[in-house]
């Protein structure tokens, strides 16, 4: 009996071993999607986090060609408090129609710079900037749906184990990241293998 329990620790040791070589980590259990339909891709990640800010120029360029069954899905972190503020920041131009045209700035604000964006006055000016009328910015920065999306936010994570960012979940089942395929473009490449690996599935 201790012989067959050992067994097949050592094959799951060696699962694990094989996808970590792969540039990725098996979630157990694995997580629901929202879309069963799709493959679901989730990116785990802060504004402030500078890692995460070298990576978004691979991730946009593999999002204008991503295949039509892929989903993707921006989670941001609230490690801290100042992650909190940004990760309230990126609901805010999402239920205001503004993402596309402030995430690539707010990560240029933050990081080359070097703006505070730590306080609701800075984040008001930062989007009043960008065309947001500043009783709309604070009224939604405000509101419950963001207060609602702030909370999820924090519960999220810990499902997937995340500990770090930038940290990717492909379809519920895989996690890359940085250390783990060991560059920004491998995390592309693995993303793709494991997008092709689900899709036979479909």
């Amino acid at each position: 009996m201790l012989n067959k329990i050992l067994f097949f620790l050592f094959l799951s040791f060696a699962g694990f071993t094989q996808a970590e070589s792969l540039g990725y980590q098996t979630l157990t259990p694995a997580q629901p999607t929202q879309n069963p339909d799709k493959i679901e891709i989730i990116e785990f990640f802060s504004y402030g986090c500078p890692h995460c800010y070298h990576l978004e120029p691979a991730l946009e360029k593999w999002l204008k060609t991503k295949p039509e069954n892929v989903e993707f899905i921006r989670y941001p972190v609230v490690f801290n408090a100042l992650y909190g503020k940004y990760a309230k920041a990126y609901y805010v131009a999402e239920a205001l129609g503004v993402l596309d045209k402030v995430h690539a700035d707010f990560f240029d604000a933050i990081h080359n710079k070097k703006q505070r964006l730590s306080s609701e006055d800075q984040l008001a000016k930062f989007f009043v900037a960008h065309g947001v009328d500043e009783a709309e910015f604070r009224n939604t920065y405000n509101s419950f749906l963001i207060d609602t999306k702030f909370r999820q936010a924090k519960a999220t994570p810990p499902r997937y184990g995340i500990t770090g960012v930038p940290t990717i979940i492909i379809n519920g089942k895989y996690k890359t990241s940085g250390p783990l395929a060991k560059s920004n473009e491998n995390i592309v490449k693995v993303i793709e293998q494991l997008i092709q690996k689900e899709s036979q599935t479909k």
